[in-house]
């Protein structure tokens, strides 16, 4: 076998849309309302997987779930006397955020040598509640092979849990064995802190993890205050090295030590709240990046295109290459959609460490591929959505439609 790195982006549904269902999500709140341009959202993120892949690595993707929802909305009994945002619930396209679909821990790192996946139950918030069933059965094909993988059940509701977004792996290489490091946050602030510690400990003795090589560490409080809703909002983790802000955990250097005892080798690029706020780092979702180890051995860090529009940010980014640590490369992208409802590079991806030949190779990306996607996208995607629309009988249609042209083009239908 040939393990490397994968990236699963989320191709963006076709409902995708602005209710502004996300509480602390800054991005997602301060657009309530606004227009959405699904066809452009999601053209702009096969874009950006089409980037990767001229980069060299090997690239997938996740498809869209069923919406709206009827399960939801018939569960719910809603009506035209429900709440609208509940009603917006089941139209959601945020699993097009596959860094909250799954929490991923590679073969080296596990019991039995099978890469473990775990779903996010995603509970804290109702619109994202809806989705893990439907992540598991697309999870179920794409990873099928037993040989290979093991897909489990989400962790029991007691306990919320967001996948990726709150995990991170450190490893002199993608294909050898690594440390896992959990993110959970502290509850009762102002904002809901949603990966809890218990959930995060539960995953890594269902994916049979050496405790020795696991680390659980506290998020910052005020950085979830400040809208870093997710740990991927301010940390980001590559192979040896740690991208992170200043103010990311809630003791700074007893989460270094931590990683250290576990993991030696460890780099940690630090970024100071004098050179970048805490504040500017979430609004341009700096460390929302793509840490990306690329063919060649260097390392290079996929971020969004508002980076470059911010002084301090990018100012801070030509400091960093001038210099020689172990990040060589910054790459804006384009994915202003997906960014305005509060999801970056980093948010769109899941990560697999896995032979590519052992996954369910129609979800697996190349160009040809990704021109059939993009063709199904151009006629089929609702060019806006305003979010009064949002019930409305004929977008129902167009959107059921679009989804199931694209499991159509890619042989997918078992997924309807």
């Amino acid at each position: 076998m040939t393990l490397v790195e994968i990236n699963f982006d989320g191709i963006v549904g076709p409902s995708h849309n602005y209710a502004g269902l996300s509480l602390g999500n800054i991005a997602s709140a301060s657009h309530k309302g606004n227009t959405s341009y699904p066809r452009a959202a999601a053209l702009q993120g096969i874009a950006k997987m089409r980037s990767n892949m001229a980069l060299g690595l090997a690239q997938g993707f996740l498809l869209p779930l069923p919406r709206p929802n009827g399960d939801l909305i018939r569960g719910l009994a809603i009506d035209e006397d429900t709440p609208r945002q509940l009603l917006a619930a089941a139209w959601s396209a945020s699993s097009m955020w596959t860094a909250n679909a799954a929490t991923v821990s590679p073969a080296p790192d596990t019991a039995d040598g099978r890469c473990h996946l775990t779903p996010a139950n995603l509970v804290t918030m109702p619109h994202r509640a809806q989705e893990w069933q439907d992540t598991q059965a697309q999870l179920a094909v794409a990873f099928g092979d037993e040989r290979h993988f093991t897909v489990h059940d989400a962790v029991l509701p007691a306990f919320g849990d967001e996948g990726a977004a709150n995990h991170m792996r450190f490893c002199e290489s993608h294909d050898a064995p690594g440390v896992e490091v959990f993110v959970w946050g502290k509850q009762g602030g102002k904002f809901p802190a949603r990966q809890h510690e218990q959930a995060s400990r539960a995953i890594a003795r269902l994916h049979g993890l050496d405790p020795a090589k696991c680390v659980f560490i506290e998020q910052n409080p005020e950085a979830i205050e400040a809208g870093a809703f997710h740990n991927d909002v301010v940390s980001v983790a590559n192979e040896r090295v740690l991208f992170t802000h200043e103010r990311a955990f809630a003791d700074q250097q007893g989460a270094y030590d931590a990683i250290r005892a576990a993991f030696p080798a460890l780099e940690v690029v630090e970024v100071p709240e004098s050179a970048v706020s805490l504040e500017e780092a979430i609004r341009t979702y700096l460390f929302n990046a793509q840490l990306l180890t690329l063919p060649g051995g260097e390392m290079a860090l996929v971020v969004p295109s508002e980076c470059q529009e911010s002084a301090s940010v990018w100012a801070w980014c030509e400091h960093m290459l001038a210099g020689n640590g172990p990040i060589r490369q910054v790459i804006p992208v384009d994915v202003r959609q997906s960014m305005a409802n509060g999801g970056g590079p980093a948010c769109l991806r899941l990560r697999v460490v896995a032979d590519p030949e052992a996954v369910d190779q129609r979800f697996m990306l190349d160009e040809a591929k990704a021109d059939r996607i993009e063709a199904v996208i151009a006629e089929m995607w609702p060019e806006t959505i305003d979010p009064a629309q949002i019930g409305s009988d004929a977008l129902a249609k167009q959107v059921v439609e679009a989804r199931e042209a694209l499991l159509a083009v890619l042989s997918l239908g078992e997924l309807a």
